[in-house]
């Protein structure tokens, strides 16, 4: 044993000897393979962090999250449940253990005079139990403790209140009442969604119960041995039979009766659509390490080819085989753990950059940091990069071949020339992959960021407040309040128009309600219609074009009776008519609304999502006390959108000091949120692919530079013969245009199948797009002809008499 450690010391000690000798091969070897491995251990610390490392949370292979569809109904796909099914599961379930309701939603926190909105959750007080959760100070909610107390984050306690251990037992008013803190919960913990700060109970009581609120979500823990499958089958007879419990009206009979329960395992539900695309990134970075390898190993394999007169003459006096390859294995070593600590550098330097720019709803993106984790990782990334760079070139290299005494290190190019070419068929195929799947995004993101949402976000600052003060008490409180407020944002300079909503596209969903038009039976459970509240300019601040009638007036935005219907709302509920004049009622309410005008659809989630049927109402109900809107945005159209926001703080200062603004951005800001997503991985595809492309096209440039040095006796004698420049030239490109071909086509083959992985990123782009796929094709030929023809010029310049003479 020690004889072969010290068999390698001395062949590594060689090895850093022959690269000092050889600074260009070690350069070009070192940064080739450190950018590809720290590009990989990049992204394998997001993956790693976001993917693999399990959720903090007891028995996490047993907890699923639990919601519901109704196949035939005019509900969504996937919709929430209500707490008479906590109770019918809670109470009724063999196969569960427990179960969990719990909602998320921000509200205002007030301690001293700080006051903010934050993210919070109110779930039952099961929860933490049911997850496997514990505090680090102080206790959990039971249920005696009904909503009077509240749990707080880690992050919160360090943040708001120096991580003091007496704020357990202090009182603060949190989400519209005094509630005092009672717990601390780990760093770790950050559920259901990262961002959320504090947790107060939830007490569901029968006497409070509401059979259509199907708007909460829930968690639960399976017993050993029970399968997704058998839980959601029992879910759902269970849930089939709360009508009969717990009563309700005729339309929840019948949505029930179509009711299935939907589980998943709750780290699919958490991380969401994250997975596929962080998978994807993984594995094109894996891919630029495969081509910066086979670009090492073509190094290798031409250094080696220089070195067989050397390692023959060792080979002839009694070196073993095993020696010759260890000898170079040694270099191919030296090379990887260069590579290894220039990638780790990179990755110090590169990977911050990379969490700054990655989409913020990446669960736990903001965690992800230099660990353990990845430097073994690149450890061992470097050490696999060694085998595959070197192994081949070092079994070659050790192969008894004694004619090599006698070629005087020439060699026969041809006879090894399958190994470069297969390289750089390998190199060209990856490449193409690459970049065809960057197209493809590329494609999407142009479609995408073109789309019309109905609206306009250019110059548009938009904001919430949250006023609490005892005189606003109801509907007609609050709606004269906002007015007023409208009354001042308009008079400051370089403001066009003011209006408000309730939930701002791009950043909020819109509520679901059903809707009774004039006509319809009164046993009619109605249509189901998004609807939102809204006054002042809305439509003439965001755009949205007013196709029938007028928006509402201001008398009309603060009192009930008039509404605003959206185009497709209108196709809905009056198919070929005109929407103005008619009526329609909320399904669970007497009085009647008259349409006053007509509107533009509008992308409200998205620029991927389908335009909505919406109501727009006033600001209150009915009654002063029905509802309100007591904490709507508004959008302001003004030129200095992105400059305004000191003047409107300072205008919530004076008429609302004890309101906290927030959700504070520009339409321009939220459009870019939007695509965040498709933009990152278009960027990080984007330069992957780049970087493929510009190690493919050396790879091919370094063969064809060795051939055509290889071949200089050859092609002196060809031009000493009558050959011209332009014959060489053409031969020498196509030798090269030729392995580029192959490669092409074994790419076009392999990207028919691995581009389906792209399916849910991709925006009006089918993954087998005809164009993407011949352009890039076309693309990376042209690139494989102009490598080619450098070396072919390089050949044809070759003077007949020098080369006969040189050799």
């Amino acid at each position: 044993m020690r004889n072969v450690f010290a068999q390698w010391t001395t062949d590594l000690r060689h090895a850093w000897r022959g690269l000092r000798r050889a600074p260009g091969f070690a350069v070009i070897a070192i940064g080739t393979l450190g950018l590809a491995i720290g590009a990989n251990a990049g992204i394998f610390s997001v993956v790693n962090t976001v993917l693999i490392h399990p959720l903090p949370y007891q028995n996490l292979d047993r907890i699923l999250f639990i919601a519901g569809t109704a196949p035939g109904s005019d509900m969504p796909a996937e919709f929430g449940v209500s707490p008479e099914l906590y109770l019918q599961y809670q109470q009724r379930s063999r196969l569960l253990d427990d179960v969990a309701l719990f909602s998320s939603f921000t509200s205002t926190l007030r301690a001293g005079d700080r006051v903010e909105r934050i993210r919070m959750s109110q779930p039952t007080p099961n929860l933490f139990t049911t997850l496997g959760a514990h505090p680090v100070l102080g206790r959990l909610p039971v249920a005696s403790d009904e909503s009077n107390v509240a749990v707080i984050s880690y992050e919160l306690w360090q943040t708001w209140f120096g991580r003091d251990p007496n704020v357990i037992g202090k009182t603060f008013q949190i989400s519209g009442r005094s509630r005092t803190v009672i717990g601390v919960m780990g760093n770790d913990f950050q559920f259901p969604r990262d961002g959320t700060m504090l947790w107060f109970p939830l007490t569901v009581r029968l006497t409070d119960l509401d059979p259509q609120d199907l708007e909460w979500a829930m968690v639960g823990r399976m017993k050993p041995g029970v399968t997704a499958t058998a839980a959601a089958s029992e879910l759902t007879t269970l849930a089939r039979e709360t009508p009969t419990r717990f009563g309700g009206p005729v339309s929840y009979s019948r949505l029930m009766a179509n009711y299935r329960a939907v589980v998943r395992p709750l780290s699919q539900a958490m991380l969401g659509d994250v997975r596929q695309p962080l998978w994807v990134l993984f594995g094109a970075v894996t891919i630029v390490l495969l081509i910066a390898c086979a670009n090492v190993a073509n190094l290798f394999v031409v250094r080696g080819e220089g070195r067989l007169r050397e390692l023959a003459v060792r080979r002839a006096i009694g070196a073993g085989r095993g020696a010759l390859i260890r000898l170079q294995m040694a270099e191919a070593l030296v090379v990887a753990v260069a590579a290894g600590v220039v990638a780790t550098v990179l990755a110090l330097i590169f990977l911050p950059l990379l969490v700054h720019g990655a989409p913020t709803d990446i669960p736990r993106i903001g965690t992800v940091h230099v660990d353990a984790a990845m430097l073994l990782y690149t450890l061992v990334a470097a050490i696999v990069a060694a085998l595959a760079c070197g192994l081949g070139p070092a079994l070659r290299g050790a192969a008894a071949e004694f004619g090599r005494l006698r070629e005087g290190g020439r060699g026969n190019t041809t006879r090894r020339a399958w190994l470069r070419n297969a390289l750089v068929v390998g190199q060209t195929a990856l490449a193409l992959v690459l970049l065809i799947s960057s197209g493809l995004l590329m494609r999407s993101f142009a479609r995408l960021t073109h789309v019309n949402p109905g609206y306009d976000t250019h110059d548009v600052f938009t904001f919430q407040i949250a006023p609490d003060r005892p005189t606003l008490s109801d509907g007609p409180t609050f709606a004269q309040f906002q007015l007023t407020f409208m009354e001042r944002l308009r008079a400051l300079p370089g403001v066009r128009s003011v209006g408000l909503v309730d939930n701002i596209p791009l950043d909020e969903g819109t509520s679901l309600a059903r809707f009774r038009t004039e006509g319809q039976p009164v046993t009619d459970p109605g249509t189901l219609v998004s609807y939102v509240l809204s006054a002042g300019d809305y439509f003439k601040a965001m755009a949205i074009p007013v196709l029938r009638g007028r928006p509402l007036t201001d008398a009309e935005a603060s009192t009930s009776g008039h509404v605003v219907v959206s185009q497709s709302a209108a196709k809905l509920l009056w198919p070929g008519q005109d929407p103005i004049g008619h009526r329609l009622q909320f399904s669970d309410d007497s009085s009647w609304n008259t349409v006053v005008g007509e509107v533009g659809d509008v992308l409200q989630d998205g620029f991927r999502s389908k335009p909505q049927a919406v109501i727009y109402t006033s600001m209150v109900g009915q009654t002063p006390k029905s509802w309100a809107a007591s904490s709507p945005a508004y959008a302001i159209k003004t030129s200095r959108a992105e400059t305004i926001a000191p003047e409107v703080r300072a205008l919530v200062h004076e008429l609302a000091p004890e309101a906290p603004m927030y959700r504070v951005y520009t339409m321009a800001e939220l459009a870019r949120r939007d695509v965040s997503s498709l933009s990152f991985m278009m960027l990080t595809l984007g330069i992957a692919s780049v970087l493929a492309l510009i190690l493919g096209a050396v790879g091919l440039y370094g063969v064809l530079s060795y051939v055509v040095a290889q071949r200089t006796r050859e092609i002196g004698v060809r031009m000493a013969l009558g050959a011209e420049a332009g014959q060489v030239r053409r031969m020498v490109v196509g030798q090269g245009t030729s392995v580029v071909a192959i490669g092409v086509v074994i790419g076009l083959v392999t990207a028919l199948i691995a581009t389906r992985a792209l399916g849910s990123m991709l925006y009006q782009t089918g993954a087998i797009d005809p164009v993407t796929f011949i352009v890039m094709s076309l693309a990376l030929l042209g690139v494989g002809v102009l490598a080619s023809y450098l070396p072919a010029r390089r050949a044809s310049s070759v003077s007949p008499l020098e080369s006969l003479r040189g050799e």
